[in-house]
């Protein structure tokens, strides 16, 4: 006899690392549907954009996602340059690529790390963090950060590579991140416990994953043969020899196949780069934006993220669009978790490497009525009622939470 019942997850869970909620429908152990629920993670980055200079947006994108922290400054500046067609030097284009692999190898070496965790295979977790700190230190000595990098700006980029700095660069990805790389491979793709653990889970079919399009590794773990570094070639990605990485099983280890074989096409590109790396110009200058529409992307390790950015001819954009690639691969978590058991409902949708912080817009709908009951505005009001409430609590009399924030909070 049939007996569903409804387990909610998050939106806090200790499995997932930002909030999320969504509601399995199960039959026993077997998921038989599931109502997934985002919007749980707002910060109005694009209505932000709006109030800033086309210098300071390239600031504000890098912190959509601590991972992707070069991915959306790349696809934004590539936007700003298209309204204007800018000459980039090339030299900063094949430090954009730089900057875009090396950040491409720590996330997937983070996504592996948490994987393992969320399997209680603890040691992949603490080997992944262990080889993703060589990536940081490189990261580091180019840009000054580990994350955050602020390299990016229209025009090309803020920073040079030192040359006589590029041995050493090498040197820590040939000598110590590839054979860590070597060893995962064999470590996580040849372990039998792995192989039955997640062979055959979560399968998104080459169908599925066309007619859900999904993105990167999601799309490409199901024979899906897109990557926009090579469809549509930006920065330096198309100066250099390197492979879109394919598997079509579409299962959870395809995904994990995917992104450990594609860090060895990531060091390959890299090692071409600082060889090639021509001298020259890292900027063109500009020092104007015409009126008009951009659109630009980049390869992001969960994707194809897209900005779109309308400027009308002052120093900031009147309209700032961000698609991210989670935004994508997301819904494709329904088509894949149902008919699978509660204990792999977590990992599957873990493969998709999701990012909320990348993906949420927050706007709360009355669908019975139609009409928006909780809009920009109205968030604003009830952040700055809550920020009063939080410091009346704190001790803050009125006159100094009035000067804080500007005025009295009624």
């Amino acid at each position: 006899m049939s007996h569903k019942v409804t387990i909610p997850i998050g939106p806090y869970h200790p499995l997932q690392e930002e909030p999320e909620f969504y509601k399995l429908v199960v039959d026993g152990e077997r998921v038989v549907d599931i109502d997934v629920r985002i919007g749980w993670n707002h910060r109005g980055i694009e209505k932000l954009s709006e109030s800033k200079s086309f210098d300071q947006s390239a600031y504000l994108v890098e912190r959509i996602c601590g991972i992707c922290s070069t991915s959306h400054p790349i696809a934004f500046v590539n936007a700003v340059e298209d309204i204007d067609e800018m000459e980039v030097p090339e030299r900063a284009l094949y430090i954009r690529t730089i900057t875009g692999e090396l950040e491409r190898l720590h996330s997937h070496m983070l996504w592996l790390g948490l994987a393992g965790h969320f399997l209680g295979y603890n040691t992949v977790f603490m080997w992944a963090w262990r080889y993703r700190e060589p990536i940081l230190d490189v990261l580091e000595a180019i840009s000054g950060n580990r994350n955050n990098y602020a390299m990016m700006k229209p025009g090309g980029v803020r920073r040079d590579i030192d040359n006589s700095e590029i041995p050493y660069y090498k040197k820590v990805i040939n000598d110590e991140l590839l054979p860590a790389v070597e060893m995962f491979k064999g470590a996580v793709l040849d372990d039998p416990v792995l192989a039955a653990r997640l062979k055959g889970v979560g399968v998104l079919k080459h169908e599925d994953a066309v007619d859900y399009s999904v993105l990167g590794p999601t799309a490409r773990a199901s024979g899906y043969d897109i990557d926009v570094r090579r469809d549509e070639p930006y920065a330096a990605y198309d100066r250099v020899d390197w492979k879109v990485i394919l598997q079509y099983e579409g299962d959870v280890f395809a995904k994990a196949v995917i992104r450990i074989l594609e860090m060895f096409e990531s060091i390959k590109i890299l090692n071409q780069c600082f060889d090639k790396l021509p001298a020259g110009p890292i900027d063109c200058k500009p020092k104007h934006i015409s009126p008009g529409d951009g659109i630009g992307h980049h390869e992001a390790p969960r994707g194809e993220v897209i900005h779109i950015v309308r400027s009308d001819g002052t120093n900031r954009p009147v309209r700032h669009k961000v698609r991210a690639p989670t935004f994508m691969n997301f819904p494709s978590f329904k088509k894949t978790v149902v008919g699978e058991t509660i204990s792999d409902a977590t990992i599957i949708l873990a493969a998709i490497d999701p990012c909320y912080c990348c993906t949420e817009r927050l706007t709360a709908i009355d669908h019975k009525k139609n009409n928006i009951v909780c809009g920009a505005e109205r968030l604003i009001h009830l952040s700055q009622h809550k920020t009063w409430d939080l410091g009346k609590s704190m001790g803050f009399s009125d006159s100094e939470l009035t000067k804080k924030m500007g005025r009295k909070i009624e």
